[in-house]
């Protein structure tokens, strides 16, 4: 793993940190997560394989990203508080967050030292076409796991302020000034 690897591995684990205590949902509760997961894209996902059965290893490893990014949005706790929405991973989501995150790390980490053969041969066994393959699967998976986690942030905190102020539901949203 090179120190890029470390870093955004890491940087995308310590995202859940942040959340550990209580702080406002705002907009870079969403854009930091994404912006990291948008770099580890753009840097490592040069191709998705299509042969073999890659697609499902792709689709099974982006699944798996589904239900932990699904259930840690589901166990991140999200309130009203005045005018503002406050957001705090709870002790499920950070262990769901730091699992997929984790698994992933560790999934390299054991294939530089020792478990390339053993990838190998899984990979010729069920018709896994090339390393590129793993690669587009873990990418995915985090990204999926990303994504799925936020969006259900999202639409709980737009249940929660919706159900703190009916009143506030019923307004229009502001539109955006489009003046120079």
């Amino acid at each position: 793993m090179t120190t890029t690897d470390w870093i955004t591995d890491i940087a995308l684990v310590l995202v859940v940190f942040r959340q550990l205590r209580e702080g406002r949902l705002d907009l870079k509760t969403f854009l930091i997560p994404l912006g990291i997961v948008a770099f580890v894209a753009h840097t490592y996902l040069d191709s998705v394989p299509t042969g073999g059965n890659d697609l499902v290893l792709i689709g099974a490893l982006m699944a798996a990203g589904a239900a932990l990014g699904v259930a840690g949005g589901v166990y991140t706790r999200i309130r009203v508080a005045g005018e503002h929405l406050l957001i705090k991973a709870g002790a499920v989501s950070a262990v769901l967050w730091i699992a997929g995150m984790g698994a992933r790390m560790g999934f390299q980490v054991w294939v530089q030292n020792g478990g390339a053969a053993d990838v190998a041969r899984f990979s010729v066994t069920h018709h896994i076409t090339s390393d590129q393959a793993w690669v587009a699967a873990f990418v995915l998976m985090a990204l999926t796991e990303v994504v799925t986690r936020l969006a259900t942030i999202f639409l709980r905190s737009r249940t929660a302020a919706r159900r703190q102020s009916p009143a506030a539901a019923m307004r229009p949203e502001p539109a955006l000034d489009r003046a120079a």
